[in-house]
């Protein structure tokens, strides 16, 4: 078989299984189209502190990092943006990454060896399940959604020294949250360590946005490790993992995805830098996004989430982009996650809130979403 026919291959699997996807370039604005799709949580990507701040931080530094955090590339913009980082979460110290992707896979590849067990949720991102591979971890077992006795399971049966839980704050696809509290149970009785992602927590969840593990009295620990990114609520781009100093110094000798990688842009870091300091002024935009997350999925059917982003579970892949399709026609955009993107067989809608929805654009988009709910 050639290269040209195994592609093709590949290619004829997917479009039978209705899940080709494509690139859509959209412009800069899409008048008269209401955005449930992305993940500009809190409305900060245009906000004119933010974008000034980046603006000012080009002019400033350039439009890169110039070379990796360990050469030239870590500038005080870096620094700046690290500790006020810290300082909102409640940790000690915080190491920023050019995406929140490297930043899990730096994050678990330093912190898990050949003397580790991971246990990771089934739920976790593609960042997390990529991490565990190269970790190279001494086992990996991974556990039900949200299964407590799993994960009890797997810390009791351990038969290396070491072993680290891997869980997201708030899910990004189903939106629930995890157990955070009954974890931290866990890992104290198991001698374990606990890394949150809290892509889909910071600046939305828990008290004013300060996220799941601040809330729940977990920041500061030496058995947590959070890891974070930029490019949700806070509007921008880059990733950050956070926890003790002594952590945050492993990283800086060990994460491969931060040794090798060119330093943040520094447009991105100045702008996550102001739109914390905008959600500092303004914590009721959590509590917006939040309300209008609960007021969609009350329109739509389904449970209120933990975060901005709710999920409807769709019959099928065809039945989710005709859905979608739908949505799109009557202004308002949503997304359509299928398999592999979600966990398990079931294809769903993905929506969005944001704390910046108008009253006309909640309503419209809960008119719609009621019409998919009841499947008219």
């Amino acid at each position: 078989m050639t290269f040209d026919d195994w592609l093709q291959q590949h290619h004829e699997e997917r479009r039978r299984a209705g899940l080709v996807r494509r690139l859509e370039p959209r412009p800069a604005t899409a008048a008269g189209t209401i955005d449930l799709a992305g993940n500009d949580y809190l409305g900060l990507a245009r906000h004119p502190q933010v974008t000034a701040a980046a603006a000012a931080a080009t002019l400033t530094w350039g439009a890169g990092a110039g070379a990796s955090r360990l050469v030239t590339g870590s500038l005080e913009v870096h620094a700046e943006l690290e500790a006020a980082v810290a300082a909102f979460t409640g940790q000690d110290a915080a190491l920023a990454f050019s995406t929140g992707y490297h930043a899990n896979l730096g994050a678990v590849a330093a912190l898990a060896d050949a003397d580790t067990l991971l246990v990771s949720d089934a739920h976790v991102h593609a960042s997390l399940v990529d991490a565990c591979r190269l970790s190279r971890p001494g086992a990996l077992t991974i556990t039900a959604h949200n299964d407590l006795d799993a994960v009890e399971s797997a810390l009791r049966g351990r038969r290396l020294p070491r072993a680290l839980v891997l869980v997201e704050s708030v899910y990004s696809v189903l939106g629930d949250a995890a157990p955070l509290v009954e974890l931290m149970g866990l890992i104290e009785t198991y001698d374990a360590i606990l890394l949150v992602d809290e892509a889909h927590g910071i600046g939305v969840a828990g008290k004013d946005g300060h996220g799941l593990v601040a809330t729940h009295g977990l920041a500061g620990r030496t058995d947590v490790v959070t890891t974070m990114t930029l490019s949700k609520a806070l509007g921008s781009q880059g990733g950050v993992v956070l926890g003790s100093a002594r952590v945050v110094d492993h990283l800086i000798n060990t994460a491969r995805p931060f040794i090798y990688d060119t330093g943040l842009a520094p447009a991105a870091a100045a702008a996550a830098l102001a739109a914390l300091g905008v959600l500092r002024s303004d914590p009721s935009l959590s509590h917006r996004v939040l309300a209008n997350a609960a007021r969609l999925a009350a329109a739509a059917g389904v449970d209120a989430p933990a975060g901005a982003v709710l999920s409807l579970p769709m019959p099928s892949a065809e039945a989710a982009l005709r859905a979608q399709a739908d949505l799109l026609a009557g202004s308002v955009r949503v997304g359509c996650f299928r398999p592999p993107s979600v966990p398990g067989p079931v294809s769903r809608l993905r929506v969005t809130a944001r704390a910046d929805l108008t009253e006309p654009e909640l309503e419209l988009a809960c008119r719609l979403l009621a019409c998919v709910g009841d499947g008219t």
